[in-house]
């Protein structure tokens, strides 16, 4: 597994990292997610080896980062943040390069580096330099090196940044592909990422871990965790306000929005068991034989949690 174990950084006086301790299990996918300046870039770097840690050390596969770095880092893929590869190179060159410095040689290597483009949707490419490309084709680039050595253990920093839609869901596709047989560590701004790849999320900020669950679990902390949320063929939103508070179950209402004729509300629990409250509020808006357009019970919101957990703002800021 990859473990941080107190790992902890100063700057000068400042504490960017402060004794942060975690595991990864193979099979897992975690996504390690903060503000910015929370401490997530350094935390990786240090993991990597490419910072030393103030304190505290890093294990990967059972090799300690700092007392055993080169045995550490051999096994793992680092996909640093903003892509940093050499531009004057080709795709080829610059994959048959990591390749060698990988130890592999002859047609092991020409068919490595090969499996390698295919793999990364990279082969219409290979001959381009890398200064020619889009910031979406270099995060490829830069993604191949990271694999080619088929490192048990990933570690990545903003992964999909810079790609477009479909880029992103084949990245994601090779991601949980991946997560089958290595273990990933991956950090992220983009809390759609996390839904999409992540089994596990750590959250820092200002240097500390503040929340280790699973995504699941974090948008039961969100304030609409199992509100049901419904749009009415009907315009008069103070009436049907009115009629649904009297539904079991309903702690309260809100309004959303009103809209040619449609009405679009908020029906939050009381207190009790969300879970099972949701489904007699359910019950009790189809017993009013309103004339219903949509009916969704809520799972919740990760960046209202995020925001939470960060800032201590809980304030339900969106519809």
């Amino acid at each position: 597994m990859i473990e941080a174990r107190r790992l902890t950084k100063r700057f000068g006086r400042k504490v960017a990292v402060d004794e942060v301790t975690f595991n990864v299990t193979p099979g897992e996918v975690l996504g390690f997610l903060g503000p910015n300046a929370a401490g997530k870039s350094t935390t990786m770097r240090m993991i990597t080896g490419f910072l030393p840690p103030t304190s505290g050390t890093a294990v990967i596969g059972g090799d300690d980062i700092c007392e055993n770095s080169l045995a550490a880092r051999a096994k793992i893929g680092y996909l640093p943040e903003n892509a940093p590869v050499y531009p004057d190179m080709t795709v080829l060159g610059f994959l048959d390069f990591i390749a060698e410095v990988r130890g592999f040689s002859g047609m092991g290597r020409s068919e490595r580096v090969r499996e390698t483009l295919e793999r990364c949707f990279l082969t219409e490419v290979r001959h381009q330099s890398i200064s020619t490309l889009s910031k979406g084709f270099k995060q490829r680039v830069c993604f191949a090196q990271s694999i080619l050595h088929d490192p048990p253990y990933l570690i990545m920093d903003e992964p999909t940044d810079g790609l477009d839609p479909n880029q992103k869901h084949e990245m994601r596709d090779m991601i949980r592909d991946m997560a089958r047989e290595k273990t990933i560590l991956l950090s992220t701004h983009n809390l759609e990422e996390v839904d999409a790849v992540c089994t596990r999320v750590i959250i820092i900020s200002g240097g500390r871990i503040v929340a280790d669950e699973t995504p699941e679990a974090l948008r039961r902390h969100s304030s609409i965790h199992g509100a049901v949320r419904i749009r009415v063929s009907d315009g008069d939103g103070e009436r049907l306000t009115g009629l649904l508070a009297g539904v079991e179950g309903v702690g309260a209402v809100k309004l959303i929005e009103q809209v040619e004729g449609l009405t679009t509300l908020r029906l939050y629990p009381g207190e009790g068991d969300r879970s099972t409250l949701s489904e007699t509020i359910v019950r009790g808006v189809l017993d009013l034989n309103l004339p219903l357009r949509a009916l969704e019970v809520e799972k919740g919101r990760l960046d209202e949690v995020f925001r939470l957990i960060t800032t201590g703002d809980s304030g339900e800021q969106t519809p």
